[in-house]
């Protein structure tokens, strides 16, 4: 389960030359996995060689305008739940703190946030927390699954296979309220640059003493299902 997970990490992220020659390994350590089963295998591998066939530049441009400048297909787990929130920036310190309590180092560039090294993360721990940590974010990952089978794209695979591993079945209305956000259109730059436009998220502030782990994430996951409460919707503007 681990090394599918890396894998599927490594599928997901920017591609570069070095990602693309690697296919053959990518290939190898698949076959190589126990707890994947052969359908997700297949759909796997069908990634890995769509990507190993790629111009390298050509993968670079369909990976931006998917997942960069299409928003409602962010990689990054907290965008779908508390776009540019304040509780966002809470929320990311939250799970650094999850990921820093279990000795697991991010590298400064990256958002605690973001997939690829959300996966990396899942793939060092027990299958217990796997299942429990993918179970919380499995509305999150249906949407996105849908609406790249939406576009056709065969980078749904990676979240039809993450789907399986969870086991379990996403929350139909968290699905339904995450899909009912509008898609953006990646190739209108103007109504990407007013959306981009929103306040930029601080983060820090933890204590230290907070819990950070899986529940918390729960917590975060859930709180953002809640309506605002009344004293802030009529103080505070908030994006729509």
């Amino acid at each position: 389960m681990a090394n599918v997970l890396k894998i599927i990490s490594a599928l997901l992220s920017y591609p570069t030359s070095e990602l693309i020659d690697a296919g053959p390994l990518l290939h190898a350590a698949l076959k190589a996995d126990r707890m994947t089963g052969k359908m997700q295998k297949a759909r796997l591998g069908a990634l890995i060689d769509d990507l190993a066939g790629q111009d390298v530049y050509d993968a670079q441009e369909r990976y931006v305008l998917l997942f960069d400048r299409t928003r409602s297909l962010s990689l990054h787990l907290f965008e779908h739940v508390h776009g540019e929130s304040r509780d966002r920036g809470q929320a990311m310190v939250d799970l650094g703190n999850m990921y820093e309590a279990q000795g697991f180092e991010v590298e400064a560039k990256e958002l605690p946030d973001y997939i690829p090294l959300f996966l990396e993360f899942l793939s060092t721990q027990s299958a217990s927390e796997i299942h429990s940590l993918l179970g919380q974010t499995l509305h999150i990952l249906s949407a996105i699954r849908q609406r790249l089978q939406k576009r056709k794209s065969i980078y749904a695979v990676a979240f039809t296979a993450l789907e399986s591993i969870a086991g379990a079945k996403p929350d139909t209305e968290a699905v339904a309220a995450i899909l009912k956000n509008p898609e953006d259109d990646p190739n209108d730059l103007q109504a990407l640059d007013k959306i981009w436009e929103d306040q930029a998220v601080t983060f820090g502030g933890g204590t230290g003493n907070e819990s950070c782990g899986p529940d918390r994430l729960r917590m975060q996951i859930r709180a953002a299902r809640r309506p605002a409460p009344q004293s802030e919707i009529q103080g505070e503007p908030r994006d729509g």
